[in-house]
């Protein structure tokens, strides 16, 4: 039998369409859930909108906006256990607040403070820069929760341009021989910079590459935050019982793709405003307004609390003393090697250290 190419069809999980509006059955998602959710997107975006301010203030470094994306983010992140683990790479800001990661670590991050790399008591690795390499970390803490008996899945974030790259399928082949509790969440956003999704694969759907591997494969809306969360509870089930699982959300990053991009060179304005009527917020916001959950009062006393809380973060950051040299020895390994030692001396000695 031949199997040719683009045979399997997908099809996208959604409960609400464009306009907030229940395209499908009642989800099961209570409504103090609809409320966390919204509110955990509105601090995202509130975030988001500081921080590019912040940066084109040169108050902090380079930043990777995820405007667009809170859906994505909030929907899969708010679905873990506390005890599961992120892997993220250097744009999943909001998925890492929802796991616990304080506010003024990330701006700390932003600041190239040392401290930044922590998530305090939360499961968050470091931001990883390296395109990729975070899949295969994922597929190391979900081995090792497999090989110690833990009830624990490893999640890890990538975007369209990195499912390009050797580690992704390398990761992913892994997870399907080991059969690891793990979950491969791609934030499907059309651009890796410059390049659109239609360079990065020619398959239909990012998902269906599931398949190759032995795992199970799912496309789900990624601006619809009901379907991502309801998409991404039923992931870490399957994930738990040995069956890894690679998600793609399809979603639209409206901002550039770092404060150092301008994506008006490479794509075209009609673009983002027909994304722009996709936009997550207002679709759900919408949905709990029709359900007589929420109001405009509350929506924008809650905009109001997020900005206070980023403002807080941020002189929290601003005010911590910054790193000094000797620490960035003492964060490599639990005990300091031969090497290290021999390199901390030698700027000791060069009078590096005052």
């Amino acid at each position: 039998m031949w199997i040719e190419p683009n045979q399997l069809e997908m099809k996208m999980i959604q409960y609400l369409n464009e306009e907030g509006q229940l395209v499908t059955s009642e989800p099961d998602v209570s409504d103090e859930e609809l409320i966390h959710l919204y509110k955990w997107m509105i601090q995202a975006r509130v975030f988001d909108q500081r921080a590019l301010k912040l940066q084109r203030q040169g108050r902090i470094g380079t930043y990777a906006p995820m405007i667009g994306q809170e859906a994505a983010q909030i929907g899969s992140a708010y679905a873990l256990r506390k005890e599961d683990w992120i892997f993220p790479s250097y744009r999943e800001v909001g998925a890492c607040l929802v796991h616990g990661m304080p506010m003024s670590n990330f701006f700390l991050y932003t600041m190239g403070h040392l401290k930044g790399t922590s998530a305090g008591d939360a499961n968050v690795f470091p931001v990883q820069i390296i395109i990729g390499a975070q899949c295969l970390h994922a597929v190391g803490s979900a081995w090792a929760d497999q090989y110690y008996k833990n009830d624990n899945v490893s999640v890890t974030y990538i975007g369209d341009g990195g499912t390009s790259e050797g580690d992704f399928h390398e990761a992913l082949n892994f997870a399907g021989v080991y059969k690891l509790p793990v979950v491969f969440f791609v934030q499907n956003n059309q651009w890796a910079i410059s390049v659109p999704i239609s360079k990065q694969t020619g398959s239909k759907t990012i998902a269906q590459k599931a398949v190759g591997y032995g795992i199970t494969g799912v496309q789900v809306d990624g601006n619809d935050c009901v379907a991502v969360y309801h998409t991404m509870k039923q992931a870490l089930e399957r994930a738990r019982n040995g069956n890894p699982v690679l998600i793609e959300a399809i979603t639209y990053r409206q901002g550039p793709h770092t404060t150092a991009d301008d994506p008006t060179k490479y794509r075209e304005k009609s673009e983002l405003e027909q994304w722009m009527l996709k936009d997550p917020l207002p679709r759900m916001r919408n949905y709990i307004l029709s359900k007589g959950i929420w109001d405009d009062e509350m929506d924008q006393r809650e905009y109001e609390l997020a900005d206070q809380k980023v403002s807080e973060a941020f002189e929290i950051a601003v005010n911590t003393p910054a790193s000094k040299i000797q620490e960035v020895f003492d964060m490599v390994y639990e005990q300091k090697s031969i090497q290290l030692t021999e390199q901390l001396n030698s700027i000791k000695t060069e009078g590096a250290l005052k």
